[in-house]
């Protein structure tokens, strides 16, 4: 899905026709380099769940809204949606418009 998001980091990302319009709860992007980062801050690994927890803590339907360069391999983005999974939060792929 695509999303707007006006504090996300400038990355060439995958296309898709899709469109959501929902803001996320929180934005966890990844870098060519395999960097994460909550919203514009670089958090390492072994504190992203951490952080994430703590951002969603009192949200209610929390999202997670990842943003991973096109390069990025997917087991990257499979580690953060594991911690969506094992949280119950939704996840949006965020993706450049076609």
């Amino acid at each position: 899905s695509t999303l707007v998001n006006p504090n996300a980091l400038r990355w060439l990302l995958p296309k898709s026709t899709n469109r959501v319009s929902e803001p996320a709860s929180v934005a966890v992007s990844i870098d060519k380099d395999h960097n994460y980062y909550i919203d514009s801050g670089i958090t390492p690994f072994s504190m992203l769940e951490t952080k994430i927890v703590e951002r969603l803590k009192d949200k209610e339907d929390a999202c997670i809204n990842i943003q991973a360069e096109k390069s990025v391999p997917i087991e990257h983005i499979v580690r953060v949606m594991n911690i969506a999974k094992d949280h119950g939060y939704k996840v949006i792929l965020a993706t450049a418009p076609e």
